[in-house]
């Protein structure tokens, strides 16, 4: 059943990173639910269009002081949903903590000074992530030294806001969305697989669970609907099932009608190779490499999470499965 969102005529939802994915398609639902929506982002360009198609829209680099004319606009901010995010396997460190670190702790006295009820957080699985099989990843398990500086960064932000407990604090660590906008996961994936032979390590035992982008805003309604006693809670978001990542690449390639290559490698020596390019490149170009250490992993271990606590807590469970997921992704993209 879907959750109930009963916000008062007057008050307003804050969501960050409204030009994103996932930002976006929020921003989208709830304005049809009714819901009083201002869209943040900080790209002009992507701004503007978000005010062609209607909605109320706060352009701020949270890096600058918020402008006078622009708090003005937040004055019946009740909820803040922070999906804003710099989200990359590669990138340094000053950039990460600009972002997501230093960010969201400028998001979150915002939500301070508005006294907002609810301030829901978009992390990551990410925080979790290490060179080894993790199945079955509770958000009760401790958190590995980060892997990459992004882990580190989405680790940092959420002590942050879990330290905010007078503004309703809620994580949710959505794994892998996927869906009609996508810009990144699936993209990514068909450029690498038209471009060169995908790695096969570990005889291709890799596995990992994705979320279509409607569970994760069912889960973000759901979150937005309970009752206090989420408070101070983290929540793992993602479809309920593991598939084998050789599985997903084949499926989505022959969607697209790109023949897979496969190309059997040792793990270490290459995440010895992915570790010298990210290093080459943060100390000449500044961009991603062909291959990241994280890009190599997602090929080489098992994956998944448990999100009883999300079904028990929130209500809330996954209903579109990944044949469906890919289904309304494609013909999305076909259209």
């Amino acid at each position: 059943m879907e959750p109930q969102l009963n916000f008062e005529k007057r008050k307003k939802v804050l969501v960050t990173g409204a030009t994103g994915f996932l930002g976006g398609a929020l921003v989208r639902f709830l304005s049809e639910k009714g819901v009083a929506v201002i869209a943040h982002g900080r790209n002009p360009l992507s701004c503007d269009n978000l005010r062609a198609n209607g909605y109320s829209t706060l352009e701020w680099d949270l890096r600058d002081p918020l402008r006078d004319r622009d708090r003005s606009m937040l004055k019946d901010v009740v909820t803040i949903i922070h999906a804003a995010a710099l989200s990359s396997p590669f990138g340094s460190k000053n950039d990460f903590e600009s972002v997501n670190l230093l960010g969201t702790n400028v998001v979150l006295n915002l939500a301070k000074e508005l006294g907002v009820q609810r301030f829901l957080f978009i992390s990551s699985p990410s925080v979790h992530f290490a060179l080894k099989d993790q199945l079955n990843v509770s958000e009760k398990d401790p958190l590995p030294r980060p892997f990459n500086h992004y882990a580190w960064s989405k680790a940092e932000a959420e002590k942050l806001v879990l330290g905010c407990s007078n503004i309703g604090p809620v994580i949710l660590r959505p794994r892998g969305l996927y869906g009609p906008g996508d810009t990144t996961l699936l993209p990514r994936l068909l450029t690498a697989a038209k471009a060169r032979a995908l790695p096969c390590f570990r005889s291709g035992i890799a596995k990992i669970d994705l979320t279509f982008i409607d569970d994760a805003i069912d889960a973000i309604c759901a979150a937005l609907a309970a009752n206090s006693s989420i408070h101070k809670r983290t929540y793992n978001i993602s479809g309920g099932q593991a598939l084998p990542v050789r599985e997903i690449v084949e499926r989505c390639c022959a969607k697209a009608n790109i023949p897979v290559r496969w190309r059997t490698m040792r793990l270490l020596p290459a995440l010895a190779v992915a570790y010298a390019s990210e290093q080459l490149s943060l100390l000449q170009t500044g961009k991603e490499p062909e291959f990241t250490r994280y890009g190599l992993a997602l090929f080489a271990y098992k994956q998944s999470l448990n999100i009883q606590a999300a079904q028990s807590d929130l209500g809330w469970s996954p209903k579109i499965s990944f044949d469906e997921g890919l289904e309304r992704t494609f013909t999305e993209f076909e259209r």
